[in-house]
């Protein structure tokens, strides 16, 4: 396998990992702060659709952005409040979500572009299109280092940035602010927290609102970034696969890229390498498209290790009288 082959495939696995990253940091946010939400595929669908659908009508995939994240964000509060303020059942209210943004986003799509729920093609400034970094052509020329600068580390749309961006960003929030001290503490013991004067209340809120503005960003990537537009439930899964790689990583930032990039890497592996054949046998393509999938059982089936949740998750806290 030569050099330029190897970068094609990196490429792929790092644009593909993109929307799993977000969603994985946006599920990391929420459930530090003791708030399960396996309703990141929804809230991504959502927000792909009206990414999509505003950049057609706009002709600006900025404004898609902000309407893709708006989107997220409101599911996100129907979330917040049945699962905070109601004290619902956390996982139900995530199943409601992810079922209401199917059936909204095709119902919608259909009536508004009358095209089987699906949005125009995108194009020119109706997409995120590639970036190309200072000196790409230049450096390209060294050996090794160079085309790996010029094909895999430039040439991504901005929003491949803002994803790997985020991890950095994830670790210090998390573990260098007091902000982020306070969070993962909610998660773990809320009443220690509400004792000392914090309000476990806002706090779960702003992790949920976090996790609304990544989904957010995740789901306008899939429209108007890795894709031209919308199609019907074009998020095929991810939301499960980011929430398989955030437990995977054990709820830590680094980790989740690691397990976001093998995730990535399996897709872009299934999606160039079909019909192989071993021997007098070959693989089904299938099976290789099915490949993250599988990774996915196999971890949720608990093969990485006991990997232990905080431990006030899943559970809406009551102040005690």
């Amino acid at each position: 396998m030569d050099l330029a082959t190897i970068l094609q495939i990196a490429g792929s696995s790092l644009r593909l990992a993109t929307p799993l990253l977000l969603a994985c940091l946006a599920g990391l946010y929420s459930e530090r702060a003791g708030v399960f939400d396996i309703g990141l595929e929804g809230k991504m669908l959502a927000a792909a659709f009206l990414a999509g659908a505003v950049s057609a009508v706009s002709g600006s995939a900025w404004i898609g952005l902000v309407a893709g994240i708006g989107a997220s964000l409101a599911l996100a509060a129907i979330h917040g409040l049945a699962s905070i303020t109601l004290k619902g059942n956390q996982l139900i209210s995530g199943v409601a979500i992810n079922f209401l943004a199917s059936g909204l986003t095709a119902l919608v799509g259909q009536n508004w572009f009358k095209m089987g729920g699906q949005t125009p093609q995108l194009s020119g400034a109706q997409r995120f299109n590639p970036v190309t970094l200072p000196f790409a052509e230049s450096i390209g020329r060294v050996p090794v280092i160079g085309p790996i600068y010029q094909h895999l580390i430039s040439g991504n749309n901005i929003l491949v940035y803002v994803a790997l961006l985020t991890v950095p960003l994830t670790w210090w929030v998390l573990f260098r602010s007091r902000f982020g001290l306070r969070l993962r503490a909610v998660g773990e013991n809320p009443g220690a927290v509400d004792t000392a004067g914090v309000s476990v209340t806002r706090q779960r809120y702003a992790a949920v609102i976090i996790c609304g503005v990544l989904c957010g960003i995740a789901g306008a990537y899939l429209s108007t970034g890795m894709s031209a537009g919308f199609v019907r439930d074009m998020t095929a899964g991810k939301g499960f696969i980011a929430l398989a790689a955030l437990i995977f990583a054990k709820w830590r930032p680094w980790p989740a890229l690691g397990a976001c990039l093998l995730f990535g890497l399996l897709e872009a592996v299934g999606i160039r390498y079909q019909g192989i054949s071993i021997g007098d046998f070959t693989v089904p393509v299938q099976f290789m498209q099915a490949l993250p999938y599988i990774l996915t059982v196999v971890i949720l089936a608990g093969f990485v290790g006991k990997a232990i949740p905080p431990k006030a998750g899943g559970r809406p806290y009551v102040k005690e009288r």
